[in-house]
Parts: C-alpha cells; sequence; structure tokens
C-alpha cells in the first residue's frame, strides 16, 4: 500500500497501463465470440455479458481482461438485490455506530477525503462464485464463466482509522456493513456483511470511492465501497451506507445463511465467530490462473509466433510460479512472470508455443503461490459451487 499524493499521476499511470498489452507476443484481435450470454450495456458500461436482468448480474468478456486494469466500464456487476438507488454523492452520508464504539460519526464523502488519510491498494474482485457454470454435475446460482472478477486500483481510506476516531471498545468482535440496495418484498433479508475484527482492521482494508483514477462507477458500488483485499467480492458492500461495530456475532442471513462452505473443505483464513460445527463462511480468494490471450478449439497457423498470456492470484501471499504442462501434467515447465503489482494484484505470464509442426497442443496451466499453494487437478464439491479453480486446460489446433 502507499499513499497517494497526486491524483492525476495515479490517473495517468493507470491510463498508461490499460493501453497497452502486457507482453510484446499479446494478440491484438477479439476473442471467439461468447455464445452463452446476450451482451448488454448497462448506462455507462459496455457491452457485458448478461447473466441475469434483475437483480443486475453482468460479466465482463474474456477480451476485456487482458489489460493489467480491468476497466471501470468493462468491470462486471454482481448484485443479489433488484432495487439498485442513483446517490448523489453531494448528500450522501455514511454512519458508523454500534454497541461496540463510544461514539457514532455521520460523514460525508468530503469528510472521507479530508479528514483522513488517502490510500490505494491494487486487488482483484472476485465473485464468490465466478466459473460456477463451468461446473460439473450443474449446481444452482448464477452461472458465471470467467468473468465474474476484475483487477483495479482502489482509493480511498482505511476501515481502521474510520472505527480509531469513533472509537472501538475493547470488546468489539465484528464490524458489520450494509449498502443502500433493497429488496422489492419487505420479507426479503437486506444485503448485510460482517468482518471479523482483524480484517477490519487490516491496513488493506479500505472505504473506497475511487477506481482506477476515477470515481467509483454507479453499478460498481458509488459513491464508496468497501474492499477487502484477499477475500471474495460477497464482503465488498457496495453503495456502502452503515458501519456497525458489535460486541456479538452478527445473525444476518447473509452470514449465517449464505455464502458458507463445508467445515474443512477449503484452505483460507478463519472466521471463528461465525463458524459451525458443518460450515463456515467462505473468506480468501484461492489461488487461481486464467489464460486471456486464447481460448479452446482455437486453430493456429503453422509457423506463426504464438504466445499464451494471461493472469495468476490468490488471496493475498503473492504469485510465486505458473507452470504449463504440454502432455498431460507428466512434466510442467515455468512460463515466465510478468510485473509484481501487489500481492493482492494479479500477475502476468507468458508461455511460448511451438507451432512448428500441424497437430493437436494440449495445454494446462498451474499457478502456486509464495506459500507454496497450487491449483488443484480437480474441484472440490460444494452445494454453491464456490472456489471453482481448477487447473485450466486448453485444446488447440495447429493448422
Amino acid at each position: 500500500m502507499r499513499k497517494i499524493t497526486r491524483r492525476e499521476a495515479i490517473a495517468a499511470s493507470i491510463g498508461s497501463l490499460m493501453a497497452r498489452p502486457l507482453f510484446a507476443g499479446d494478440p491484438a484481435g477479439p476473442l471467439a465470440a461468447d455464445t452463452t450470454a446476450e451482451r448488454i450495456a448497462l448506462s455507462g458500461k459496455a457491452p457485458l455479458l448478461k447473466r441475469s436482468f434483475r437483480p443486475p448480474n453482468f460479466e465482463t468478456p474474456l477480451a476485456d481482461l487482458r489489460r493489467p486494469f480491468t476497466a471501470n466500464e468493462a468491470f462486471f456487476v454482481r448484485y443479489h438485490l433488484p432495487v439498485i438507488p442513483q446517490i448523489d454523492s453531494r448528500t450522501w452520508r455514511l454512519r458508523v455506530n454500534g454497541p461496540a464504539l463510544r461514539q457514532t460519526l455521520d460523514l460525508s464523502l468530503d469528510d472521507l477525503e479530508r479528514q483522513f488519510e488517502r490510500v490505494s491498494v491494487a486487488a482483484v474482485n472476485q465473485c464468490s462464485g465466478n466459473r460456477r457454470g463451468l461446473f460439473s454435475p450443474r449446481v444452482p446460482g448464477v452461472q458465471w464463466t470467467n468473468g465474474a472478477m476484475g483487477h483495479a486500483l482502489w482509493t480511498g481510506v482505511r476501515l481502521r482509522d474510520v472505527l480509531a476516531k469513533a472509537k472501538l471498545n475493547a470488546d468489539a468482535l465484528e464490524i458489520a456493513f450494509s449498502g443502500a440496495d433493497s429488496p422489492v418484498l419487505p420479507s426479503t433479508p437486506r444485503f448485510a456483511k460482517s468482518l471479523p475484527l482483524d480484517k477490519a482492521l487490516d491496513e488493506n482494508t479500505l472505504i473506497a470511492f475511487e477506481m482506477n483514477g476515477r470515481p467509483l462507477p454507479h453499478w460498481n458500488g458509488a459513491p464508496a465501497r468497501l474492499v477487502v483485499p484477499g477475500w471474495t467480492a460477497t464482503y465488498w458492500m457496495k453503495h456502502l451506507s452503515e458501519i456497525s461495530a458489535l460486541s456479538t456475532a452478527f445473525d444476518g442471513f447473509w452470514m449465517k445463511s449464505a455464502y458458507r462452505v463445508p467445515a474443512g473443505a477449503f484452505p483460507g483464513a478463519s472466521f471463528p465467530s461465525q463458524a459451525a460445527t458443518d460450515t463456515v463462511p467462505i473468506t480468501e480468494i484461492l489461488v487461481s490462473s486464467l489464460v486471456t490471450s486464447h481460448v479452446s478449439g482455437e486453430r493456429l497457423a503453422r509457423g506463426r509466433r504464438v504466445v499464451l498470456t494471461g493472469w495468476a492470484w490468490d488471496g493475498g501471499k503473492g504469485i510465486g510460479a505458473v507452470d504449463v504442462s504440454l502432455d498431460g501434467g507428466q512434466s510442467w515447465r515455468a512460463a515466465q512472470l510478468g510485473n509484481d503489482l501487489g500481492r493482492f494484484a494479479w500477475r502476468g505470464f507468458e508461455f511460448p508455443l511451438d507451432t512448428s509442426r500441424a497437430g493437436a497442443i494440449n495445454a494446462q496451466i498451474r499457478a502456486a503461490s509464495r506459500d507454496g499453494s497450487k491449483q488443484p487437478a480437480a474441484l472440490t464439491p460444494n452445494p454453491s459451487g464456490y472456489h471453482h479453480n481448477r487447473i485450466q486446460s486448453l485444446s488447440l489446433e495447429v493448422a
């Protein structure tokens, strides 16, 4: 994390990174069309892949995931509730309260910018159910493929600085959050989440009001949202309206019943106050990778230079290696890694292919974190289709 001293410099830097390819070998043309969903342009957005209309859930096309920072206009959209208000940033207020605070706060956007240090962090924002549509057998839920994720530079203030101003009590256990989106029926629970105190107080957990050097887009949580680097997007509360410090475990539906995985099934940070005997809350993003330069079934011209490029990311340990196998996993060769943009950022990789002979190329791509964690060869079954991070396989044809 670094202190932001000049907003114009950040915006210029992001613009430069978004304008250039990751490696010189990146293809310039579009990828094969995604035929699994209709493309729709929401207000202020480029055409995205529609997974549901109400609530709005729209996926980033694979071609728009090629750049180091995913364009705001192409960033995926994820909601649980259908009523999404347009909020005037000039009148927006953030309420900070709760039984584990000694005083309450009522903050405007101007208050956040003037009263607290402005900081920035590059981080992957990934839906817990990214790639759910690739599970077999099928599981219920939004049938995402690879694009319920994106990478951005998030700018705002540290959540812990705001809580310090409100003076946390010694008995604080969790910090709960709610946003301005709402249901149609009163019986539908509003979307609210909580974080364990240690994650809420982490220096990288932000109340963000800028994305890639520009104000947050409406569909990505304007005027301010929570940013929880390393954890799945269910905790990244959009249209943030209230923060509550609690001395007991939050018992809302979206914590007690939703976004839970079988106990012991996955690695990752624990959330002890929300753990049950059979299930625990989903927390950290697992190590994963994605080729963005090519898709399975693509035909390659014999003798023409071809380089597989893409991204690898994890929950904050940092990417240490990306390996490629061309013999069904019997042997692996190291891909070249790109610049390290931070431990919560994704990291680029490239791997040249031999196209001197006609025939099939079957490639497998496997990322590894610096702590030794690797992508698995098989999925871990779970009822909600979370944590799809299996080794990617690509079948290409040199002709």
